[in-house]
């Protein structure tokens, strides 16, 4: 896939007649990446390296003191003549082993140069420092001795012994995760509490303390070393990170992979012991550090260290079983390639590649890790703006000026003055210059298909539900559920023998009350007034029961299909007063009603206060404002629609689409789910409050859609689906800052 530069350059008596050579300090190893071999340079200062094939290899090892670049580069010609690198080649080979400062020169200035490019070196790791806000790094300490006095101890359980140990201890404790899961997943709910707060701090602490030392014991245990320690400020908390370059110049793969690999084993390690103390312990201080310690293990180690797609473990882990080292530079580079090459027309384009099935691996992971980490940090910084709106402001404007502005001033510089652009300038220029307005214009101008969808289910128009106005004993179905039932039509038997007996006992009372004041009447006028107020007492605490009695046998409320799906699992059991049997629903008129966000509102049902009221909008408890209708712009007389379609789909009919004929919306202000099917403790998309599964954590517009009567048969009660509002179309940038002003308005109220 590479291809390689010109034999010879224009430029190359800048060096032809220089005199340099390697230094004697730098470390060589060999290494194997997809079968072939490759040469890889150590600077033991810096800990930096740099990766060469063999035949440039050749080149570099032959420059002496005593020979110009000129002649090695003939020496080279002339023992590989197939092999040997170009001249353009070895100008780039030669300037980047400069910089990195492995190269000496025939220069009395070479030590002034060498200490001037330390200090410009220093200032771009410092600019890239304050530019990485969000993940500043603070080197500490040197934990490399420390590290050499313990291995002997802790090198012990790096083999074979080790990991048949920590397989016991992961596999036992997933086991204790998946016996007390529901445990876990209800601690989780409070694990953000404020007073848990301290707790998850500390945890995060120790795991990340423990997960980098993990890593360099892993390193020295394989021959590396470890000099630099120190804290970072992810997301401006306090965290230990340690250097573990050095397992870059090893030559077994697997051990590289471990090193990359080795924080995730402890951390899972330590989890697991985690969970025995979660599990063995009560309430109490141990118990929430065991179970945060669980919570920051696997959180972390799932979403951080383990995506490839972030320059932490699983990306070194992905380039070594790649074998493509420096994936994400090389991946730049890639895209770069492609640009210049099929863009711009720069000829001398060279891929980083070798091989179009890495050609294709880079191209891949170089767009998806930049739309990630783009996602990632937006997250971020709408994490830390919730909590700290000052501080998620500043660290909005650097993101601003170091993903924004300072590439674009960098791409303007190398569109005016690039060498490499020198022969296309002209192209280059004109095809950004295209490209920009080709994008603005497909973005600003050009309307795109504009709709939205809602979550929703199907609700009979008229409906009641059955419930027991009597505690009792479930003793007989009357009706079967599914069948069509009458209004008033007994549906359930219950039976009450404690009311069978308080009945037979207010009888005798009353017989015994009309037996006094008959005798009263016949002897004395003196007692006739309490005996009659106890007698009509007593008749009304008859006529009570009686009705109780009478109401043993539910009856349904209105002409409809009985519906109770689970009043077959009732009988036998004593029911409390007021327990839902089921429903009695009205097969003849169904409708969907959906649960609108307010952001999609106001694009869909802005213009709501210039439509006609609704005729026979659904009552709200507790809405002010009157319920409003549309109708479908395909039906007579809805000029005042301004061009609003809805097509219904429900779950379980992929390809049965409904269109709504007409629809009422209730304005905002609603909480109150039409279902709990709908929220996202039963699975629905609806964000609701922990403690009410049916009240929505935001308000929201209700819309009530009637349904095609051709679609009746198929339609039941509760089924839920979507309904998806097709809007004019728009172009996409207006609606994009539209969303990034209803996000700002919402969140931060500005």
């Amino acid at each position: 896939m590479a291809e390689p530069l010109a034999t010879f350059s224009e430029s190359w008596y800048r060096v032809a007649n220089q005199r340099l050579w390697l230094r004697a300090d730098a470390v060589v190893r060999r290494q194997n990446y997809r079968g072939q071999r490759w040469i890889v340079l150590q600077n033991p200062f810096n800990s930096r390296y740099f990766r060469l094939r063999p035949a440039a290899y050749e080149l570099v090892a032959r420059l002496r003191p005593e020979k110009t670049v000129q002649e090695v580069w003939q020496e080279c010609i002339a023992r590989f003549p197939d092999e040997a690198p170009g001249q353009e080649a070895v100008m780039q080979l030669l300037s980047q082993l400069y910089f990195a400062n492995l190269l000496h020169y025939q220069n009395a200035a070479d030590s002034a140069q060498l200490f001037e490019r330390y200090q410009r070196q220093r200032q771009r790791e410092t600019r890239a420092r304050l530019l990485n806000l969000m993940f500043m790094r603070f080197p500490l300490l040197d934990p490399d001795p420390f590290l050499v006095r313990t291995l002997p101890l802790v090198g012990a359980v790096i083999g074979r012994a080790g990991a048949v140990l920590w397989g016991l201890v992961v596999a036992l404790a997933l086991k204790v995760v998946v016996d007390n899961s529901s445990a876990l997943r209800t601690q989780g709910e409070g694990v953000l509490a404020p007073g848990n707060l301290p707790l998850l701090y500390l945890s995060l602490v120790l795991i990340k303390t423990i997960h980098e030392f993990g890593h360099a014991y892993f390193c020295r245990r394989f021959g590396g070393e470890v000099h630099t320690m120190g804290v970072m400020l992810m997301i401006f908390t306090p965290i230990p990170y340690m250097d573990a370059s050095s397992s870059w110049g090893f030559r077994n793969r697997s051990q590289r992979a471990l090193v990359g690999a080795a924080g995730m084993i402890v951390e899972l390690f330590v989890a697991g012991l985690a969970v025995f103390v979660w599990a063995a312990t009560g309430a109490g201080v141990l118990h929430g550090l065991a179970y945060n310690l669980i919570f920051i293990a696997s959180v972390s180690t799932v979403i951080f260290n383990a995506n490839p797609l972030l320059r932490f473990d699983g990306y070194y882990i992905l380039s070594d079983l790649l074998e493509i080292p420096n994936l994400s530079q090389r991946a730049i580079g890639q895209l770069r390639h492609l640009w210049e090459r099929y863009l711009f027309g720069v000829k001398q384009s060279e891929s980083p590649a070798h091989g179009r099935r890495e050609a294709a691996w880079l191209v891949v992971y170089g767009i998806a890790a930049g739309i990630y980490r783009v996602i990632v940090f937006s997250g971020v910084l709408l994490f830390v703006a919730d909590r700290f709106l000052v501080l998620g402001i500043i660290m909005a404007l650097v993101c601003l000026i170091s993903w924004a502005i300072v590439p674009a001033a960098r791409f303007l510089h190398y569109l005016a003055a690039s060498p490499r652009l020198q022969r296309v300038r002209w192209r280059a220029s004109a095809v950004t210059a295209g490209l920009a307005a080709a994008v603005l214009a497909l973005l600003a101008v050009v309307p795109f298909p504009n709709h939205f969808r809602a979550p929703g289910i199907v609700q009979a128009r008229q409906r009641a539900g059955v419930v027991n106005e009597v505690a009792g004993v479930v003793r007989g179905l009357l009706a079967a559920p599914g069948a069509r039932v009458a209004g008033g039509q007994p549906v359930v038997q219950l039976e009450n023998r404690e009311l069978e007996l308080d009945l037979r006992d207010a009888r005798a009372a009353y017989d015994e009350a009309a037996a006094r004041l008959l005798q009263a009447l016949s002897t004395t006028n003196a007692d006739v007034k309490p005996l009659r107020s106890r007698l009509e007492s007593i008749a009304n605490r008859v006529a009570k029961l009686e009705a109780d009695r009478a109401a043993l046998t539910v009856r349904a409320r209105l002409d409809g299909i009985w519906v109770a799906p689970y009043i077959k699992e009732m009988v036998g059991t004593v029911l409390a007063r007021g327990t839902a049997l089921g429903l009695v629903v009205d097969p003849r008129s169904f409708e969907f009603v959906a649960t609108v966000k307010q952001v999609d509102a106001d694009a869909a049902f802005g213009g709501a206060s210039e439509m006609l009221p609704a005729e026979g909008a659904p009552e709200r408890a507790g809405t002010a404002a009157p319920d409003l209708s549309y109708k479908s712009p395909s039906r007579p007389g809805s000029e005042r629609t301004p061009g609003l379609g809805a097509e219904i789909r429900l779950r379980g009919q992929a390809g049965g689409v409904m269109r709504a004929l007409r629809w009422n919306v209730v304005p905002g202000g609603q909480r109150h789910l039409p279902s709990a099917a709908l929220g996202w403790m039963a699975g629905g998309e609806v964000p609701v409050s922990p403690t009410e599964p049916e009240k929505a954590a935001e308000p929201f517009f209700e819309v009530h859609a009637s349904l095609p009567a051709t679609a009746q048969p198929a339609l039941l009660h509760g089924r839920s689906g979507a309904i998806r509002f097709d809007l004019p179309a728009k172009p996409l940038l207006p609606r994009w800052w539209r969303r990034l002003e209803q996000l700002v308005q919402k969140r931060y109220h500005l």
